[in-house]
């Protein structure tokens, strides 16, 4: 911005100094030319730096957050617009107080992560009383006035890293697998897990995709059910399932339980990385080796390194840098292509890949 505002100077003050040199009447033609273009130029400028959007996120905890806030700011600026953080510290009472401030600021627009997805309704709702658009980004929310919601496509990444897993694995050995998920309820949490089962049935079954998604459903109904799931004709059985609260430590705890009575297992799933460098880490304390690390999303550098190294083997890429990217893409058409901020689809999903050894390097940069 500061680069345009004196590139515009200096170019008014040039043809100053030559319309002084000159003899005729053109010179004056020049300067006043130039000195429109310079003014409009600024007031260009002036425009685009009077935007204001407001983050509100949910949490900084893990690396994932701290990467997504990051990406917001950095591509807010790069449009020249002022982009103001508040962090609710996993409490809905403070996110609340966080977007009563936004829309009291006056914010043009309002990015949202939220803590649950109902409890941040009448916020939203009340941004948009006040014609302010709220963005929500990584996290879905409930039926509200809300501009769009835009997150990786859970369902579908956890097939595509399931299929490639079943693929590679041996056909006439049976998948041996306990299962890290993290928040009860929780719809991504769901959508993750199902993907996997999904892809793998599909791979290892020969089933259509229709046919593996049904399938998968099944699997998962057996699984809340009875705590364990099978597929006789994919080869398939799942021994359990551990809460592991999304983080490394309690993937840690939850692995621990689950491997002490299945020390003949041959892969620990999970609905994202974290949870699984704990479970890695429990495995390697129980001294168990041979089993294949395989999430469902997430994405992050430590994961991509491990897939290097052979240690893991994939995960779906859930790159806040991306979600960050299509969110500002979409800021950008209703705040300066001045594109109605209704008239967007509920959701917008970022693409699908399942990132193992084959591709990790092409992905590596977008991870966090």
């Amino acid at each position: 911005m500061l680069k345009k505002i004196l590139s515009a100077v200096l170019c008014f003050t040039m043809v100053i100094t030559m319309a002084g040199c000159g003899s005729n009447g053109k010179g004056e033609e020049t300067k006043a030319a130039t000195a429109a273009a310079a003014g409009q130029e600024a007031e260009d400028v002036q425009e685009t730096s009077d935007i204001k959007v407001g983050f509100a996120i949910k949490t900084q905890d893990s690396p994932y957050f701290v990467s997504l806030v990051e990406a917001v700011k950095e591509l807010s600026q790069e449009k020249g617009w002022k982009c103001t953080v508040l962090d609710a510290n996993s409490d809905t009472s403070k996110e609340a107080e966080n977007l009563e401030t936004f829309i009291t600021q006056g914010m043009d627009l309002i990015f949202l992560d939220s803590v649950e997805p109902d409890a941040c309704i009448p916020s939203i709702n009340a941004a948009a009383e006040a014609d302010i658009p709220v963005i929500n980004l990584d996290s879905g929310v409930g039926e509200c006035n809300q501009c769009t919601t835009i997150y990786s496509d859970n369902k579908q990444n956890g097939r595509l890293v399931g299929k490639a897993y079943g693929e590679q694995f041996d056909k006439d050995k049976e998948i041996i697998a306990v299962l890290l998920s993290a928040l009860k309820g929780n719809v991504a949490c769901m959508e993750r897990r199902l993907g996997l089962f999904c892809g793998i049935i599909e791979s290892r079954a020969g089933y259509s995709e229709e046919e593996a998604w049904k399938a998968a459903q099944e699997f998962e109904d057996d699984l809340m059910k009875n705590g364990k799931a099978s597929n006789e004709k994919a080869r398939f059985t799942l021994r359990g399932q551990g809460w592991g609260a999304g983080t490394r430590e309690e993937g840690l705890t939850a692995a621990e339980d689950l491997i002490t009575a299945n020390k003949d297992l041959n892969c620990m799933l999970g609905e994202n990385d974290q949870m699984l460098f704990g479970g890695m880490e429990a495995l390697e304390n129980a001294g168990i080796t041979g089993v294949d690390m395989v999430a469902a999303a997430d994405g992050a550098k430590e994961a991509y390194d491990l897939i290097k190294e052979g240690k893991y083997f994939g995960t779906g890429e859930n790159s806040p840098y991306k979600v960050a990217e299509k969110g500002i893409e979409v800021a950008k058409e209703i705040l300066v292509d001045k594109k109605n901020w209704k008239s967007y689809e509920d959701v917008i999903l970022t693409e699908a890949v399942a990132v193992t050894k084959e591709n990790v390097d092409e992905h590596y940069q977008f991870g966090f």
